[in-house]
């Protein structure tokens, strides 16, 4: 799977100006539930689009940037959490064991 590593807030500013679809992986590095979520995406990475973005973010590590993701796209933090968004909306999100790539997909084009 080709993970964008999310590490800066200039980075978030260029998804919330893109009309792109965009996928974020907010990860614990020290939750099960979170490795489990990210080795079921990884799993099932064979059917993503091509030229699908999908950014990993070590909530560890930059805790600011999710405290950020969470103002900006309006959504409670959680972890592990997916979020689907396109330019200022967030057009899905879920968290824990409702984290499928069958999910994500329609989403991306």
């Amino acid at each position: 799977m080709n993970w964008i590593e999310l590490n800066t807030e200039a980075q978030l500013k260029d998804m919330e100006a893109s009309s792109e679809v965009g996928v974020i992986f907010k990860h614990s590095t020290r939750c099960p539930v979170s490795s489990m979520a990210k080795r079921n995406l990884e799993y099932d990475a064979d059917l993503i689009p091509e030229g699908s973005a999908f950014y990993y973010l070590d909530l560890i590590r930059y805790r600011d940037l999710s405290n950020m993701i969470a103002e900006k796209w309006s959504v409670t933090h959680e972890s592990p959490q997916i979020l689907v968004v396109q330019g200022n909306q967030c057009i899905y999100h879920v968290s824990h064991s409702d984290i499928e790539m069958e999910s994500i997909l329609p989403f991306l084009k």
